[in-house]
């Protein structure tokens, strides 16, 4: 995938979800809370991250956020823009969240554990696995690191 076409992709997205958003009323709202985030990874190198994302509850005390962005990184001496897509699963909703988290690059796939703040500042770790190294690339698999800074965009108390 290009940069090109994920980046028209994500902004479609973007686009998508404002849209729905203003189309409810001051009293009304839906179950979804979405906005940007933006963190930091390091696995095999520095990575910034930036995504897109949208959470909901599937009951009273557990969340799921699910989100697609992009990893850039500075390797090899080039830009490299690699696509992710992440899926977290956040255990309770005490102001500690813990939370299990996957996400599916183009060539790893990284489980992770941590904390969260009220689902917004995310820590956490994890181990990610090379399952197609990039052409003139070195391989991004081991032990990863992160933080993330989740940006509510429609945060609602009612």
């Amino acid at each position: 995938m290009n940069i090109k076409k994920f980046a028209f992709i994500f902004i479609g997205l973007l686009f998508c979800l404002r849209l729905t958003a203003q189309n409810k009323t001051m009293g009304e709202h839906n179950n979804w809370i979405f906005g940007p985030s933006v963190g930091y990874q390091y696995q095999s190198g520095n990575f910034l991250k930036a995504s897109a994302w949208g959470l909901f509850a599937p009951n009273a005390t557990q969340y799921m956020k699910i989100d697609a962005g992009a990893n850039f990184t500075w390797m090899l001496g080039k830009t490299t823009v690699i696509p992710e897509l992440g899926f977290t699963y956040y255990l309770n909703d005490f102001v500690l969240f813990p939370f299990v988290k996957a996400e599916l690059t183009p060539y790893t796939v990284t489980p992770k554990v941590g904390v969260s703040i009220f689902s917004i500042l995310d820590i956490g770790v994890g181990y990610g696995f090379d399952i197609n190294t990039k052409k003139d690339f070195k391989p991004i698999d081991g032990a990863t690191l992160s933080v993330g800074l989740n940006i509510p965009l429609n945060f609602h108390i009612y």
